[in-house]
């Protein structure tokens, strides 16, 4: 079969410059030094590949000068410096607040040489300075063992979006931009990257920006054309069929397509000057008349070849405009006496000694060519966004307490309740703070906040909007349904010096696993460099849990995101599981304090029992993990059995198989313990939360059996608890993949975290009962099996579990006080002295 042809619609990357926007707005002078300036940044990259001396090619080029393993990327680097060098004329000529975005993998030495030749990267790196010695350690430390890596690092100056994994510029521009009314972000979009599902959502993110309250994104589509070794699909469709798409997306594109280097300046020049000017002209629009709309904002096509400015063709195979330039073009220098001269021509091709003086370093012209001070996108504080970071201004969380009168008797709604907290912070934060969710703000029972901040909506109105939509242009909360652009903005808005907080239904958060992953290894790596000042915390707030999915089946029940937080470095990470509304209020005001981590809290949005006053909450919730001596019967003394419980639910279960055990068998003595914070569990050798030895015992014992109720797959408690004395005593019951369309107790009664199956559990792993417990284990499952069967005939959990209080009151001299009459069970009514 014969290769397919080039269609008469194909648009080729080669020739004069092709461009929507015409004009040459540059100046024969300002076209020779924008010129230059790009030779000595297409230089840089180059050698950031291939060199580890003789940086200035000041000797001829021999192979050990080279690097001994050739590791980075060319493909898309002068596409990226091309368009960076053309924003820096018009941050000189308009006074811009800028901010770039490099988007395309592995595209860090586009960046790199910008920072390098603006000054910045030697006023952070000091002994990387402007002479031969420290333009030697510039190329040599790319890609080498303890140097930096080939995406734009937290080690990058200017830099706030890695790279590392591709699908998520266009999010972080935005989060950057929101409330930051002047900051224009140019985003670079790799053409591989504007293939992921991410990318491709992103684009709507103009629906949500207003241009009263917010700055602007000019994304820089780059079609270069190929990927590792395939064509990317947007660079292989029409020029009307890619104009349509973008149209169709809500923006207006200008394209500018070619090669030739002086045709293209002027096209690029002219092009970006009316996208700016376009920008201000809709800001200046809104911000004078006081009436926010959604502009149809102008985005670049910009189709150059892959690996510009390389050799067209080596030993008959094409290089540059093919996938082969996509990384080290030409890979065997060292052995290859021939390829190796004809890298010292192509690098001579720049001609650097035109460019550097003799110390090495850039000539004064060019070092006057880009911005000053923090108008260098490699300088803006915004790329540091700790900087400019300003504390929240929260109210005292305790006054919006719940009022408990008996541990376990009352109940409320958790959810409900914090949101009126939430709704005063959104209130006193009205330009720092923002809430994200894929459309589940009032699913998720945090519909208060609204009274304080709408959701952002630049969208059409319908008349029924009015009924009940709280949509608003100014509003504070972010709703689309792609919790890969609510975390993206997110991660945006705090990396730039904001707060918020992401809240999503539990099942689904797996969907970002990979972007929280990324911005784990981003936060941890950004402590290790020590003028990146600390950002607000990224926290995550999962509701519509695993134990409350019970009537949505088996495909909304999975709780396993927590394993894969729990993986990451422990200096950056936080797991929160408040057992009651209190705690909860008292867990979110920490979160929301709290900086350089990923915290996620984990809290059922359903009605709840509620256990401990605002008092012992945040005393509660400040250990991590205590005992509930109103819920023990062991006072000072040895328990039996420990019961123990992670996450609301599985605190109520728990309690209530306590309750069970108490009630049958009186002479146990029980002590229950809950725990709030997870990473507590662990040794404090290996988490700075962990207990020591002698912690973890005082609580749990090292020589009784644990029964431990989890909110999430079991084995996670297990990795925690290895190294701790009397391990094996541990026997943890979480959700074990075990689902259906059930009730509450039958879900639980599956993966054997209900109450029956909880206390069952416990007498028999006490080997003090002997067979004593017997007849109460058989009663315990008569139990079980009635409420099951009562669940499968009527659709829904007998009275008697639905209603569960807690029903004994406070101990006295080792008698139970206080029962609660007829909710004990099938049993029936138990008589009990009562105290208060």
């Amino acid at each position: 079969m014969s290769a397919p042809q080039p269609t008469s619609e194909s648009i080729s990357s080669f020739g004069v410059a092709r461009s929507t926007v015409q004009g040459e707005p540059l100046s024969k002078e300002e076209l020779r030094l924008t010129d230059a300036y790009m030779r000595a940044s297409l230089y840089l990259c180059l050698g950031m590949l291939y060199m580890r001396k003789n940086p200035l090619l000041r000797e001829p080029l021999r192979v050990e000068h080279l690097k001994a393993r050739l590791l980075g990327h060319w493909g898309s680097d002068a596409g990226q410096l091309f368009t960076y060098i053309h924003t820096n004329r018009l941050i000189k000529k308009y006074d811009l607040d800028a901010l770039f975005v490099s988007g395309p993998g592995h595209g860090a030495p586009s960046v790199l040489s910008q920072a390098y030749l603006e000054g910045t990267y030697s006023e952070v790196y000091p002994d990387i300075t402007q002479d031969v010695a420290g333009l030697q350690r510039f190329f040599k430390q790319f890609s080498f063992p303890g140097g930096i890596g080939s995406h734009a690092t937290p080690e990058t100056p200017g830099s706030l979006h890695e790279g590392g994994e591709l699908g998520y510029s266009i999010s972080h521009a935005f989060g950057a931009v929101f409330d930051n009314p002047n900051l224009i972000t140019i985003c670079m979009v790799g053409d591989g990257e504007a293939e992921t599902g991410p990318l491709a959502t992103s684009w709507h993110s103009t629906k949500f920006l207003n241009p009263i309250t917010d700055g602007a994104v000019i994304p820089v589509l780059h079609l270069n054309g190929y990927k590792i070794n395939n064509p990317t699909v947007l660079a292989r469709v029409s020029h009307d069929e890619l104009q349509r798409l973008f149209e169709g997306y809500g923006w207006t594109p200008y394209f500018v397509e070619g090669s030739d280097l002086p045709s293209m300046h002027q096209a690029m020049a002219a092009t970006m000057e009316h996208c700016i000017l376009e920008i201000r002209k809709y800001q200046q629009q809104a911000r004078s008349s006081g009436k926010a709309f959604r502009p149809r904002w102008p985005m670049i096509v910009l189709r150059s070849p892959k690996g510009w400015t390389a050799p067209r063709k080596v030993d008959g195979h094409y290089l540059e405009g093919f996938w082969r330039a996509h990384q080290i073009p030409l890979a065997d220098v060292a052995t290859n006496p021939e390829h190796l001269v004809l890298l010292e021509n192509w690098m001579k091709s720049y001609k650097p000694d035109e460019l550097f003086d003799t110390s090495g370093k850039l000539i004064p012209e060019l070092l006057d060519l880009p911005p000053k001070g923090v108008h260098r996108m490699s300088a803006n504080p915004v790329s540091n966004g700790g900087l400019v970071r300003k504390p929240l201004h929260l109210p005292d969380f305790r006054e919006y307490g719940i009022k408990v009168t008996s541990a376990g008797r009352d109940d409320a709604f958790s959810m409900n309740n914090m949101a009126n907290w939430m709704r005063d912070v959104i209130a006193k934060n009205p330009n720092n703070f923002r809430l994200f969710g894929p459309d589940e703000t009032e699913s998720n029972k945090l519909g208060e906040i609204y009274k304080a901040g709408k959701k952002v909506w630049m969208g059409d109105y319908f008349e029924e909007d009015a009924d009940g939509g709280n949509l608003a242009f100014a509003g504070r909360v972010m709703e689309i349904l792609s919790e890969h652009t609510c975390e993206g903005w997110l991660e945006g808005y705090v990396l730039s010096g904001r707060h918020g907080l992401l809240n999503s239904y539990e099942p689904f958060i797996h969907i970002i696993d990979s972007m929280v992953n990324q911005h784990c290894k981003w936060i941890e790596k950004c402590l290790d460099v020590e003028w990146r000042t600390k950002v607000s915390s990224l926290n995550i707030l999962l509701t519509a849990t695993v134990w409350r999915q019970d009537h949505n089946g088996f495909t909304h029940q999975d709780p396993g995101f927590l394993d894969v937080v729990a993986n990451k470095s422990p200096d950056v990470v936080r797991i929160y599981l408040p057992p009651d509304g209190n705690c909860l209020l008292s867990v979110m005001d920490h979160c929301l304090k709290s900086v350089n981590y990923v915290n996620v809290i984990v809290a059922d949005k359903q009605n709840h029992l509620q256990f401990m006053d605002m008092e012992d909450a945040v005393a509660h919730c400040t250990k991590g993990v205590g005992i509930w001596d109103w819920a023990s019967n062991d006072a000072d003394g040895e328990p039996d059995v420990v019961m123990a419980s992670c996450g609301d639910v599985s605190t109520a279960e728990a309690l209530a198989a306590t309750a069970l055990l108490r009630e049958y068998l009186p002479d146990v003595k029980v002590r229950f313990v809950n725990v709030v914070d997870i990473f507590k569990l662990i040794s404090s050798g290996d988490h700075p939360h962990g207990m020591t030895d002698k912690e973890y015992t005082a609580i749990f014992t090292d020589d009784k059996p644990i029964i431990f109720n989890f909110h999430s797959y079991p084995w996670l408690i297990h990795r925690m608890t290895y190294k701790r004395p009397g391990n094996l005593n541990l026997h943890v019951r979480g959700y074990k993949e075990k689902g259906n369309i059930d009730t509450p107790l039958e879900l639980a009664i599956r993966n054997q975290t209900d109450r029956f199956s909880l206390a069952m559990d416990a007498i028999d792993r006490m080997p003090t009962l002997h067979n004593k417990g017997s007849a109460t284990r058989e009663h315990l499952l008569n139990m079980q099996i009635k409420a099951q069967n009562e669940a499968f005939e009527h659709g829904i959990d007998p009275e008697w579990v639905r209603n569960w209080k807690w029903p004994f009151g406070k101990t006295v001299t080792g008698t139970v006080a206080g029962a609660v009459s007829g909710l004990l069970g099938p049993r029936g009514q138990k008589e009990f002295a009562t105290s208060e």
